[in-house]
């Protein structure tokens, strides 16, 4: 017999370490554990410390967080350890964050945050501690494959839905880590911490990117790479030069609004020219992308990814967070790794994620995914 985590052990010889992060979701599911008579260990992360930061609502991993996270573990009455990570966030997450705007790109530091941090680094640390498996509060699903492996999935709650942010969890990683709240809608879970009794039971969820104290991605930028940041021209993309930049860092992909531009016609974010320095702009329909050149590609499918050659395999993929799965179709020869939209999508933007699903539908199994690093406007043409 499997227990509730699929091991075929008891739950009092299973020794499960939580990655609690000071909110409601992760204090639940430590709390849900203890109860089920897991031998249950608390680790919550220091990532980073700098004033603001630290009280601000719906910030995560310091200052209040990690008390909050203490409070919880006393009242359930398991062991709670602070694991001081900030200068390996600094380095894996920041960093990377800060050179990838400067090249142009959108970053999404979530997903490094877990790749590098969380599903890497803790990892190894709930293993050394003993641990069977390490559980978080993340609301996706994961479930055991005929063969032992396990799946990844959607959430069951489609609004709370993290599997965009997760694509890069590997089939290594998959195999110790649990989910259990991935079959939970949100409300619910908050009704556990009010049953539970538990201090954070109302408190707000975490929101944006937890190092960003004032929702200014260019003051982080500024501030860790003084003098980095250059002005340039502001150019559409019929070639005429329309205004100048303060630097490329204050835009995104399909930035409408603050462009400071008066030409008679909406203008959008096409492209970031990070070479030249150039903010690219055009009319809505130039932002239209068919075609994603994909990298770092991480593969969670039963099929080896570069056998799908050319012909490749019908996917479904999502292109932001905020955006349901749309039909594509997957192709990849080994050398290089392809998206091709059945319908376009409009402010696709390199450094995002391209998250590869089996279909769009709300319960789908995560196939993968990787970092988009070059869109086209149109397909290319089908092979013979």
């Amino acid at each position: 017999m499997l227990n509730s985590l699929d091991l075929p052990t008891e739950p009092s010889k299973t020794r499960v370490v939580v990655a609690m992060s000071g909110g409601v979701d992760s204090s639940v599911v430590a709390a849900l554990l203890k109860r089920e008579g897991y031998d249950v260990i608390g680790i919550t992360l220091q990532l980073y410390d700098h004033g603001a930061a630290a009280h601000r609502k719906g910030a995560c991993c310091a200052g209040q967080d990690i008390y909050d996270a203490r409070r919880v573990a006393e009242a359930i009455g398991i062991p709670h350890y602070v694991l001081d990570y900030e200068a390996r966030f600094r380095e894996a997450v920041i960093d990377r964050f800060t050179q990838s705007y400067l090249a142009g790109e959108t970053p999404i530091p979530c997903v490094e945050c877990n790749r590098s941090i969380k599903f890497r680094d803790l990892l190894e640390t709930a293993k050394e501690l003993g641990g069977d498996v390490l559980a978080t509060g993340h609301y996706v699903a994961s479930r055991a494959l005929p063969d032992g492996r396990r799946a990844l999935h959607r959430a069951a709650d489609p609004d709370r839905d993290q599997s965009y942010f997760l694509y890069a969890t590997t089939p290594e990683q998959l195999d110790f880590l649990r989910f259990p709240l991935g079959e939970l809608p949100k409300e619910q879970t908050r009704e556990l911490a009010r049953e539970f009794g538990l201090t954070v039971a109302e408190k707000a969820d975490s929101q944006d990117i937890c190092f960003v104290t004032q929702g200014r991605y260019s003051d982080v930028i500024e501030r860790l790479k003084p003098g980095a940041v250059q002005g340039g021209e502001i150019v559409h993309i019929d070639g005429r030069v329309l205004g100048r930049h303060e630097g490329i860092i204050h835009y995104t992909v399909g930035q409408r609004k603050g462009l400071g531009l008066s030409v008679g016609e909406p203008l959008y974010v096409v492209r970031l020219d990070a070479k030249e320095a150039r903010v690219v702009v055009g009319p809505r329909e130039a932002l239209a992308t068919r075609l994603i050149r994909v990298t770092d590609v991480n593969w969670l499918g039963d099929v080896l990814i570069e056998a799908l050659g050319e012909k490749g395999m019908e996917v479904a993929v999502r292109v932001r967070s905020t955006r349901e799965p749309r039909p594509a179709i997957l192709r990849s020869t080994g050398t290089h790794t392809t998206v091709e939209l059945l319908s376009a999508e409009d402010g696709v933007s390199p450094g995002q994620a391209c998250v590869i699903y089996e279909s769009d539908a709300p319960r789908a199994r995560v196939l993968g995914g990787g970092t988009i690093a070059r869109t086209m406007a149109e397909a290319a043409p089908a092979a013979a």
